[in-house]
């Protein structure tokens, strides 16, 4: 397996991966959705969308170390996750069993970002697994077949594979990096605990599913929406006024993100949004993270390098 003689660890800490003793930690950041439509509906059930990706500087992180013997291990249980649904895990499975890999790991991650927020912690934490594990076990896959089994395990995975900030079409598989947009600083809020179930949401029958279909100059324009919005506000009045306590009080509207519980709005700067952070009432949580348009992980995994063979 790679270890300090692979010159892509020789700084100890590569565009989000570190070298450590038993193996590698490696970051999984957030995401948002910078706004959501809905715009139709597939005979599978499958939900057509648009929708532009952006990274968070804000990540979970995980440890990595490779096994001799075909096991796959998970350091500590994620709460409120039940071992078979766990997203990490499951990637790590799907991986060595598509490849015919021999040998295992010994997985532990960090939990920072909310569960059930609209962050895409989960899908990231998959992302993370695939590409980390695609060069320690030394499969070279590329970026292609890694995204085609991300697929397989869910769209938001694909996002993260993709390793840049995206317009994405389709259930979400389909990119086009957009790595110009700005990174600002934001402020993310949720109202405490609060988690949200993504196909509670979808099967809602009050959600928005024929949108019509917009271009990245309506983005530009301020015309971009999230359908989720409506629903999640009457299901959960907190989150309705989550958003109008940013709409009263941030240099920009308050948005949802994704499906989930996070709402965040953009700043001028960085000390503008932790001012503001120190102003959310008390009952809420709030973090403050810079908007990102490459992926901590984009260059380290596929850069090469030595690694396990199988």
């Amino acid at each position: 397996m790679t270890g300090p003689s692979d010159p892509a660890f020789q700084e100890g800490v590569v565009e989000g991966v570190q070298w450590t003793q038993k193996g590698v930690v490696a970051s999984a950041p957030a995401k948002l959705n910078l706004f959501l439509h809905i715009t139709g509906r597939r005979p599978d059930g499958m939900h057509e969308l648009q929708t532009i990706f952006q990274f968070l500087s804000w990540a979970d992180r995980l440890s990595f170390q490779v096994l001799s013997e075909p096991r796959l291990e998970e350091g500590a249980a994620l709460p409120g996750i039940e071992p078979e649904s766990d997203l990490a895990l499951r990637a790590a499975r799907l991986l060595a069993e598509r490849t015919g890999y021999r040998g295992g790991v010994r997985l532990s991650v960090d939990k920072r970002l909310p569960v059930g927020a609209g962050l895409g912690g989960g899908s990231s934490d998959a992302a993370t697994v695939l590409l980390v594990l695609n060069r320690l076990w030394g499969l070279g896959l590329s970026r292609s077949e890694l995204t085609a089994l991300a697929t397989e395990l869910g769209a938001d995975v694909a996002a993260f594979i993709g390793g840049l900030a995206a317009w994405a079409e389709g259930v979400g598989e389909r990119l086009t990096p957009i790595p110009e947009i700005p990174e600002p600083w934001y402020l993310v809020l949720w109202p405490g605990e609060l988690q949200i179930s993504t196909r509670e949401v979808f099967a809602d029958a009050a959600l928005t599913r024929d949108h019509p279909p917009v271009t990245i100059n309506d983005f530009y324009r301020g015309l971009c929406e999230n359908d989720f919005t409506p629903v999640v506000e009457r299901r959960h009045p907190e989150i309705a006024g989550a958003r109008e306590w940013l709409d009263r009080y941030a240099p920009t509207p308050g948005r949802l993100s994704g499906s989930g519980a996070c709402l965040f709005a953009a700043c001028e700067s960085h000390d503008q949004a932790d001012s503001l952070r120190k102003q959310v009432p008390s009952d809420w949580e709030a973090m403050v993270a810079r908007g990102c348009n490459r992926h901590p992980l984009e260059e380290w995994a596929f850069s090469g390098g030595s690694g396990q063979t199988r």
